[in-house]
Parts: structure tokens; sequence; C-alpha cells
């Protein structure tokens, strides 16, 4: 095995903002920074607790920063977003330390003319009102991706 790991970053905006999300699915909590991604929209989707990402002129999202992240941990993650979004790369700005730019990956739906994007999607308001929930099912599947493949 190689002693050279690739390392990633990857802009958070939704349910993975949550800490307890986080560790679910990676066993631990990856250093983390205060970001804005310009030129995007956050939507709230029908039927849904979780948000969306689309490209939006004048608009901007505001999220966080996980660093450090393996190819494995890259792949639970593209396992967890599943295939209605793509993982692209973006320029987003820290935050935390006067706008310095950050080349990232992040998750944009991948539905671009969806009539179930609506609105604002809103983090406070999904802690108060669907988090307990979407850490049980982010639980589940965090156990169920843990299962070796001959189990499934």
């Amino acid at each position: 095995m190689s002693g050279t790991v690739a390392m990633h970053s990857v802009f958070v905006y939704g349910s993975l903002m949550a800490d307890d999300v986080v560790r679910l699915l990676l066993n631990r909590i990856p250093q983390t920074a205060s970001a804005t991604l310009p030129d995007f929209h956050r939507f709230s989707i029908k039927g849904r607790v979780y948000p969306a990402i689309l490209p939006a002129k004048a608009d901007k999202v505001t999220g966080k920063v996980l660093f450090g992240i393996t190819d494995h941990e890259l792949n639970v993650l593209d396992e967890f977003e599943d295939i209605e979004y793509e993982r692209e790369d973006v320029q987003v700005l820290l935050t935390d330390s006067s706008d310095e730019k950050l080349q990232t990956k992040t998750y944009v739906w991948a539905k671009k003319d969806d009539p179930d994007l609506y609105g604002t999607w809103d983090f406070e308001e999904w802690k108060q009102l669907h988090m307990e929930g979407f850490l049980k099912m982010t639980k589940e599947f965090a156990e169920e991706l843990n299962l070796p493949k001959s189990e499934i």
C-alpha cells in the first residue's frame, strides 16, 4: 500500500452541515471552515427534507467546507448523495479568512429544470423539524454501507 492518500475538500450546504450527520457517515468530524458559494441558489424540494443547489447569478449559498476527505470518504459521500446529485468542482470563498478563494467539490442537483424545486431551504428550520428523523435514516444508510457485499 502506498503512503500517499489523496485528500479532498467538499463544500456542504444542507444536512451535511450538521456534525452529527457527518459523524454517522465518516465516523469522524473533519476539519471545517465556513464558506460561501457564489452564483448558486439553495432550493427546497417538494416532498424532501434536504436541499438542492443550482447555478443562479447574483445569488449565493452559505455552508462549510469539509477538509481532509479521503478517497474512501468521498465515495461514501457520493453514495449518500446518490444519483440525484452530480459532484462538481466549484470555487468558494472562505468566510473566516477574508474571503480567500478555494477550489473544492460540491454536489449540484442533477435535474436542472426540476419543477419540484421552490423557495429557499433553511438549515435552522431543518434542524428543528427534520434532523432527528434524518439522523435515523442516515444511521441506517451508514450501517447498510458497511455491510460486507455478500450480505446485501
